[in-house]
């Protein structure tokens, strides 16, 4: 069975840690799961309730709109200042009012580094926290804590390290296994 797996990265920074865990992430994909990175963050406006509503601003709904199709979610993110990066933060706050999320398989990967003051222990409980208020349905296994540093990518943007690409590997499959479920109930 095909799944679709829309991978969401927390961060802005050209060739982050995140976006280098989402390219691998990609690459180890097994032929059945296509997966789709979300483009469109820096162009969200900034949350605002009274605009959260019908005609949407175009990035919202486009945001919105992937969401909505894909099968399930993967959230790469970083922590910034002991939480979820703002802009990030500014992106989820645009799925409260809408209900694509909702019961939606999701994982998430924190790849903090090392140096970090809580190893990303505080992003990773806020964001456990604003996909409860969406409805999201976590996927245990496919939830990872992955300390990385920039030497841990390869040339190509890649991690480097097979043991570490087997983490991934696993929270992918394990999230992929939660959408077969779902469709056999």
């Amino acid at each position: 069975m095909q799944s679709t797996v829309l991978l969401i990265n927390g961060s802005l920074r050209d060739g982050s840690v995140n976006a280098a865990v989402l390219k691998t992430l990609q690459h180890v994909a097994p032929d059945l799961v296509i997966t789709s990175a979300y483009e469109g963050m820096s162009q969200l406006p900034h949350f605002n309730p009274d605009h959260d509503h019908a005609p949407l601003d175009l990035s919202v709904a486009r945001l919105r709109h992937e969401i909505a199709q894909a099968d399930a979610l993967m959230f790469c993110t970083p922590e910034y200042a002991g939480g979820l990066p703002g802009s990030f933060k500014n992106l989820l706050d645009w799925t409260v009012g809408g209900i694509e999320m909702d019961q939606k398989p999701v994982g998430y990967i924190n790849a903090s580094s090392l140096s970090a003051p809580t190893g990303g222990e505080d992003a990773y409980g806020s964001l456990r926290k604003v996909l409860g208020y969406v409805g999201a349905r976590l996927v245990e296994p496919a939830c990872l804590r992955i300390p990385l540093s920039r030497r841990d990518i390869d040339p190509f943007g890649i991690i480097a390290d097979s043991a570490i690409r087997l983490k991934i590997a696993s929270a992918l499959a394990e999230l992929v296994n939660a959408v077969v479920q779902d469709s056999v109930i």
